[in-house]
């Protein structure tokens, strides 16, 4: 199970995921964030792990590929709230070197509005 929560505010779409993001629910991801990212040029994006109990090669994949949107729009993707057992997981995947890692939402908030 996945719930996905997204608020967009000064220009960043929020995204926070709880539950488990595996190959059975990356859907439900790319339904509510890669399809608004898509249609709507986002720039920026924040993922929020705060609540995420799990994460897969195929959920990993998923942000990656929205990192890759966002930066085509010339923006950046950030992502907070790492749990061990997550970072772990995004350390081996290598997506730490690509998505930046803050403590926050308030931190991202702070870090992109200073571009």
């Amino acid at each position: 199970m996945l719930n996905v929560g997204i608020e967009f505010r000064k220009g960043i779409l929020f995204v926070r995921l709880k539950g488990h993001l595996n190959k059975d629910t990356i859907d439900k991801l790319n339904k509510r964030v890669t399809k608004v990212v898509k249609e709507n040029g986002i720039r920026n994006i924040v993922f929020n792990f705060s609540n995420l109990k799990s994460i897969d090669i195929k959920g990993i994949n998923a942000i990656f590929y929205n990192y890759e949107l966002v930066k085509r729009n010339e923006g950046r993707s950030l992502m907070c709230g790492n749990n061990d057992n997550i970072r772990k997981k995004l350390k081996r995947s290598r997506l730490i070197n690509y998505v930046y890692e803050t403590s926050s939402e308030l931190t991202a908030l702070k870090l992109l509005n200073l571009r």
